[in-house]
């Protein structure tokens, strides 16, 4: 039997948090999922949306603070995936506890970010397009004029913010980086794969089929890939802790 995680889970550009909300039924009972709604969108949506990446960074660390303590982890597909690295960023920077693990889905490394991807975005035609060239929006949102409307408006929003991210070289992330990409994915390997220059430790990538929305397409193969990784962490966690024990017992002694 496992030890209590908490799993915080950040939605892709134009989504809210409710993609996740199944998740909770899938995964076991030592695993808490709970998925964060950012501004302007779901049980958020009277918010106005944050205007850029750092703002929405630090605005997340404040609001979740209570979670983001003793053991717990970061999901985060796509644009969520680019927000949990912001976040750990953030905290590492304050000295503030760190996840156990990052789990990243469907991005491309900070250093490879696409400086070209949102050209072209800045419109209704352009969105619209982009939404139907990644194929993970339902056609009953094509359908209703008030639902494109909110879908169009949330993504311009999120696009905004993943444009304003910059990349810096800080100090590397101590916790394991457990990756997932989709073999059908645009996202070319090199830049999936350099998630490992961001860290320090242990690094696993999983490849499954589909496209970018293989996270929802291969879900019953991401979930067991999720709990996997997770177990995982948590082991080598108490392994760490177990040597420093040991350490701290033999300084004693010599002492």
């Amino acid at each position: 039997m496992h030890d209590p995680v908490t799993l915080l889970c950040l939605p892709c550009a134009g989504a809210s948090a409710t993609m996740y909300l199944r998740w909770r039924r899938t995964l076991p009972a030592w695993v808490h999922v709970l998925p964060v709604e950012l501004p302007g969108r779901g049980g958020r949506l009277a918010e106005d949306f944050c205007q850029d990446f750092d703002s929405l960074a630090a605005q997340l660390c404040d609001e979740q603070a209570p979670h983001l303590q003793g053991k717990y982890a970061l999901f985060g597909h796509s644009m969520g995936a680019l927000l949990a690295y912001g976040i750990t960023r953030r905290l590492q920077a304050q000295g503030k506890p760190l996840p156990l693990a990052l789990l990243l889905s469907g991005s491309p490394a900070p250093s490879q970010r696409d400086a070209e991807r949102f050209a072209c975005k800045d419109d209704d035609a352009g969105l619209i397009e982009d939404l139907r060239r990644q194929g993970g929006t339902p056609d009953e949102v094509f359908d209703s004029p008030e639902l494109l409307r909110i879908t169009l408006d949330v993504l311009g929003a999120d696009y905004r913010i993943c444009e304003s991210f910059r990349h810096t070289t800080p100090a590397a992330l101590p916790m394991p980086l457990h990756v997932l990409a989709g073999r059908q994915d645009p996202i070319t390997a090199e830049r999936i794969g350099a998630w490992q220059e961001e860290g320090q430790g242990t690094f696993t990538l999983d490849w499954f089929d589909g496209n970018h929305f293989f996270v929802r397409h291969q879900e019953a193969e991401v979930l067991d890939t999720v709990q996997r990784r997770l177990a995982q962490s948590l082991r080598a966690g108490a392994a760490d802790a177990a040597d420093a024990d040991d350490t701290n017992d033999s300084a004693h002694v010599a002492a």
